[in-house]
């Protein structure tokens, strides 16, 4: 397939190339930090950044958070189908 895009320098504000489910946790850190969060099924989002400061996010279902997440957590998140683009 041709991409007429191949050669353009990926910035931030770019559309994302590739995604990854996550699966919440309280102890792993995320594989890679996305560019944005999608949730699949509305809830309660709870992200933690670098500085290891929590805060918790109501979300509806398709509901793309623009945030470099270093984590998402276990506890208090009930938002489910979650992935991670970058």
């Amino acid at each position: 397939m041709s991409d007429p895009f191949q050669v353009q320098i990926t910035r931030l504000d770019s559309p994302a190339a590739h995604h990854f489910a996550i699966t919440p946790s309280d102890t792993e850190d995320l594989p890679i930090r996305p560019r944005a969060i999608r949730v699949g099924e509305g809830g309660t989002l709870v992200l933690r950044d670098p500085l290891q400061t929590e805060i918790s996010y109501t979300v509806m279902a398709g509901e793309v958070l623009v945030f470099r997440a270093l984590r998402v957590m276990a506890t208090g998140t009930t938002a489910t189908n979650i992935v991670g683009w970058y």
